[in-house]
């Protein structure tokens, strides 16, 4: 004798794979909650090796990066031979220039060489401050969670030093939106 199945063949397949799709979503919820909230109350090693760092400008004397604390602030990680970290300047700039008042710092680590900066910053200047992170700026890229070691990659430190923001790839308006 033989048992016969309550659910067409179909229906039963179909259940399995809206209860696949559920898993899926869940897994994918739960991993972004758990990604962003980690996010939020960041404040690890590599945040303070950042504000331990120092870089020098094209100009002037070194950065450090200790005189950023207390306020929020942008890290943007580029190169002048990144057509989108090119692209993204005009962006960062006016986000820069509109919130400057409401002490926002912003600042651009350049991955590249001393020369190719300043020639690219005398024919597309830009207000907020630019530092040169060379091969260094590669490893603390990596330490601050970009293990792709891609550009364009920003941050953004909130004034009591936490991580809020973490982008590898272009910035968007939506992006500078969900930082205020």
């Amino acid at each position: 004798m033989t048992q016969e199945n309550p659910l067409p063949v179909n229906a039963s397949h179909g259940r399995r794979s809206l209860l696949a799709v559920a898993a899926g979503a869940l897994a994918a919820g739960a991993g972004l909650a758990w990604w962003r909230l980690g996010l939020k109350s960041e404040k690890s090693a590599s945040i303070d090796a950042l504000w331990g760092a120092e870089f020098d400008p094209p100009e002037g004397p070194p950065l450090r990066l200790a005189d950023f604390k207390g306020r929020p602030l942008v890290v943007n990680f580029w190169a002048t031979w990144c057509t989108p970290c090119v692209e993204e300047m005009p962006l960062l700039n006016a986000f820069y220039q509109q919130n400057k008042s409401k002490s926002w710092q912003v600042l651009g680590l350049a991955i590249d060489q001393p020369s190719a900066v300043k020639r690219f910053l005398a024919q597309h200047p830009v207000e907020y401050s630019i530092a040169l992170a060379g091969l260094n700026g590669t490893d603390l890229m990596t330490a601050l969670g970009n293990q792709a070691g891609g550009l364009p990659f920003t941050l953004v430190i909130d004034a009591q030093g936490g991580l809020r923001f973490r982008k590898l790839g272009k910035l968007t308006e939506g992006d500078i939106s969900d930082w205020l």
